[in-house]
């Protein structure tokens, strides 16, 4: 209990578990609906935003929004309007996201420390005013599950079957690719743009390894991702070791140990 009497542990624990709870229930979707480049591709995008922010003076959580939403968006047109294959959109932004973020970047005068904190992530340096954007986004997104949650799930496992029901199927398709971008933000600070996709992928697939429902996947994904920030953070508090890195490695061997299980029966 040493680490939660610091006040940076505790906003550290905070920030972590609402991203581990918005960024596994995305990423069953995304998951199963076979986007899981799409968090990697908006993570660059996102890259691109802080380096605009930086170059700009602002604040660099906001500009990666505004570059993710943008990003996800011309992802989701360019995809459903035919012009592109889902692959090749998802490459031509990540590749343009990264390319800008360098320039952009550059232009500010190179990589310090708080943007590598951007990079890689730096929960122990959330403060008051990050929790308050990451816990607004994170009910965003829950809001979202929760009152599209019967559609998305008809357009996760059949997609014309949803259409010929009525089911409004591009603008879930546009809800889901926001989502992703908006939690991309919501995990910027905990692990990282680079790193985000992870909590993003490998908790849902660590649960689908166990689950036989829909809905135990999503409850064991939200449990396998706080048992990963908790245990990360634990790490790097006493092992002194980076916390983004602590987490994703724990995430990698809950993953691991639920693949033994599963083939043990």
């Amino acid at each position: 209990m040493e680490l939660l009497q610091y006040g940076f542990m505790l906003r550290a624990v905070g920030a972590g578990l609402l991203l581990a709870l918005t960024a596994p229930a995305v990423g069953v979707f995304v998951v199963l609906r076979r986007m899981s480049p799409m968090a990697d591709t908006l993570a660059h995008v996102a890259l691109a935003g802080v380096g605009a922010a930086v170059l700009l003076g602002v604040s660099p959580a906001l500009g990666a929004l505004v570059l993710a939403l943008i990003g996800a968006l011309g992802v989701e047109r360019l995809r459903a309007s035919g012009q592109l294959f889902g692959e090749a959109a998802l490459a031509l932004f990540l590749s343009g996201g990264l390319a800008v973020a360098l320039v952009l970047l550059s232009l500010a005068r190179g990589v310090n420390a708080g943007l590598l904190g951007y990079l890689f992530g730096a929960v122990t340096a959330v403060g008051p005013q990050d929790l308050v954007w990451m816990a607004v986004l994170a009910v965003v997104v829950g809001s979202s599950l929760a009152i599209f949650y019967k559609d998305l799930f008809a357009l996760t496992f059949d997609e014309e079957a949803a259409r010929v029901q009525g089911v409004p199927v591009e603008a879930l398709n546009v809800l889901l690719t926001v989502l992703v971008a908006v939690t991309v933000v919501v995990g910027m600070r905990v692990v990282g743009v680079l790193l985000t996709s992870a909590l993003l992928v490998i908790p849902a697939l660590t649960a689908m390894r166990l689950a036989r429902s829909f809905r135990a996947t999503l409850g064991l994904a939200v449990a396998f991702a706080a048992a990963a920030v908790l245990s990360g953070l634990v790490a790097s508090f006493y092992l002194d070791v980076a916390p983004s890195g602590a987490v994703v490695l724990v995430s990698i061997l809950l993953f691991a140990g639920a693949s033994w299980v599963a083939g043990r029966h």
